[in-house]
């Protein structure tokens, strides 16, 4: 489903130009659980969510908390890059949602790996925000030319660019909140796009009727003010995106001006997608479709040719690692889930790779009920507009997405009273409309379910074993669980 890429690179036309057409666009990029934090995570260890532990955006997820910081910051690829190959590492922009919070040590501390620190405090803003620089408290206020957010980081990198070593190699993560809300686009750009909306696809505005409790809840068809709230997230995400556009242009420029651009390797991405209007769900994502856990990702660097498109299954989990072997280190020695991209970017021929992948998500919610939505019972939340709820304590999946030459297919389930099943063929229904769980080959159905179990325990090398349309697949039945709780409990626990 490539629109989605398409849709969301339309406002980014000299980003299009300077990287995607200068290099690699990966067609099928993913992420393993489509919400900030835990995508994050993944980003910075190579790892999935049960094996990084961050599982929401909550500091009880492990959103940046003290455990976070102990067991898995340390190993982050930028830690690796710094201690033991020499970089010098520069951050800026949004880390992890509850990045400063006073239970786990404020804007003072510092991760390690980074030489030099500009992160934002908590959550996405563009102006009324705290950053960490070097640990060290600096407040913006609203006034535009000093305090945009995105412009503020586009200007520390290009100072970074302009002051640091030349006598070392440097890895810069800039990591913008835009598009993310609230959605303030800059003042020269809040006219763009007017007649711009959401996409309508076949998915949209429709009952997702034989979908989990969640997405059945949606009031369809939805109302005018809740596609009107839609349409215009849209428009301001794409405005928002300009200044982001702007941003890698002047990146790209810099390293030409400094005679660096032919020796770098630049990567454009994001840590989620996001829906307006399928399945009546107005905006948000954390759901298991391909609006939501599909990303772009477009590279361009010393051996990459220009201007291709590469449809092997990548996710950002591949992100540390690949960046780790450019820079020469022996991925051996991580604990990493994901694979090197590298032999893709080069053009190997020959390339073994993986053919599916795994998506996990844990619910949030609160005990409580939603005050804007009193009718509604407690465990559910982000319920607005119109009291259509995105999150549940039960939201809870796990899936394994699969991509080879006979199969385009995505298998979950839920760990909830249901052991909800969805499963999609996506060759014959790329929008994800018609839920097959009762109609697919029952051999199938059981090779997936198998092959998730094996996905959700797996660690390192075992994440990256051969996936059930590969050839090399060894199914072995007897040791499937014939007690479908037994399942569901581990399933939960495992991600405590």
């Amino acid at each position: 489903d490539m629109l989605l890429v398409l849709s969301f690179q339309t406002p980014l036309k000299k980003t299009n130009a300077l990287i995607a057409q200068m290099g690699i666009t990966f067609a099928n990029a993913y992420v393993p659980s489509a919400l900030c934090c835990p995508s994050r995570a993944s980003i910075l260890t190579g790892k999935y969510p049960h094996n990084h532990h961050v599982v929401n955006n909550t500091l009880e997820g492990n959103c940046s908390s003290k455990l976070w910081q102990k067991i898995q910051e340390p190993y982050t690829f930028p830690a690796l890059l710094k201690a033991m190959c020499g970089y010098q590492t520069f951050f800026a922009g949004k880390y992890l949602n509850e990045y400063g919070a006073e239970d786990a040590g404020g804007v003072g501390h510092v991760p390690p790996g980074w030489s030099f620190w500009y992160a934002l405090e908590k959550n996405s803003k563009y102006y009324n925000y705290t950053l960490s620089v070097n640990g060290k408290a600096r407040r913006h206020g609203e006034n535009y030319s000093v305090d945009y957010l995105t412009d503020v980081l586009a200007n520390m990198s290009l100072d970074f660019l302009e002051y640091k070593s030349n006598f070392e190699p440097f890895f810069m993560m800039i990591s913008t909140p835009a598009p993310h809300s609230p959605w303030t686009p800059a003042p020269q750009y809040t006219k763009s796009f007017q007649n711009v909306s959401a996409p309508r696809n076949s998915n949209f505005n429709i009952h997702g009727k034989n979908k989990h409790w969640l997405i059945r809840q949606a009031k369809t068809p939805m109302t005018n003010s809740s596609i009107q709230f839609l349409d215009d997230a849209y428009r301001k995400r794409w405005q928002t995106l300009l200044s982001v556009d702007d941003l890698v242009e002047k990146l790209v420029k810099k390293l030409e001006v400094n005679g660096e651009l032919d020796n770098t390797y630049i990567f454009y991405t994001s840590d989620n997608g996001f829906h307006t209007g399928q399945f009546s769900l107005p905006i948000d994502k954390r759901q298991l479709y391909e609006f939501d856990i599909k990303v772009p990702l477009l590279v361009r660097g010393p051996g990459i040719k220009p201007n291709q498109t590469n449809k092997m299954l990548v996710a950002n989990i591949d992100l540390g690692p690949t960046i780790l072997d450019i820079a020469g280190y022996d991925l051996n020695k991580t604990q990493m889930d994901g694979m090197s991209l590298l032999p893709l970017l080069r053009g190997d021929k020959n390339v073994t790779w993986r053919s599916d992948f795994l998506v996990e998500y844990q619910g949030e919610g609160y005990n409580g009920t939603d005050p804007t939505c009193p009718g509604l019972g407690p465990g559910v939340t982000h319920c607005f507009p119109d009291c259509v709820c995105e999150d549940s304590y039960n939201n809870t999946y796990a899936c394994v997405r699969t991509l080879s030459a006979s199969w385009d297919l995505q298998y979950c389930e839920f760990d909830d009273r249901e052991v909800f099943v969805e499963v999609y063929n996506l060759t014959a229904d790329p929008h994800q409309i018609n839920n097959i769980a009762k109609t697919i080959d029952q051999e199938i159905l059981e090779k997936m379910n198998y092959r998730l179990m094996m996905l959700q325990s797996c660690s390192g090398a075992t994440c990256r074993t051969p996936g059930v349309f590969d050839p090399r697949y060894m199914f072995n039945p007897r040791l499937m669980f014939s007690n479908h709780g037994l399942r569901a409990r581990r399933f939960s626990a495992k991600f405590l």
